[in-house]
């Protein structure tokens, strides 16, 4: 069926990546839940229902933290992508 290293080295691989997804996008994803929740409370609270209103924030913090964290998370995925490579192609 399938040689036992080569399984070996996609599942390492495959848990590596999720791994790394989780951790270079949770900042991100938890800014803008928490920006989309204080968001709908006010608007909620305000009974103000523009759909402007919720999406410019969401918009510019999600834009900052690509700014801020963008040039690191690209950094880890370039640097996994190039060791996924090297150890797929069997190099140490």
């Amino acid at each position: 069926m399938g040689d036992a290293v080569g399984d070996d080295i996609v599942s390492t691989l495959t848990r590596e990546a999720f791994a790394l997804l989780a951790t270079s996008g949770a900042p991100m994803l938890l800014l803008l839940f928490a920006t989309g929740l204080v968001m709908g409370v006010l608007q909620a609270a305000t009974q103000v229902n523009d759909p402007a209103v919720g999406f410019l924030p969401r918009f510019v913090i999600g834009l900052g933290v690509m700014w801020l964290l963008g040039g690191t998370a690209v950094e880890q995925l370039a640097t996994f992508f190039a060791s996924a490579l090297w150890r797929a192609a069997g190099a140490p």
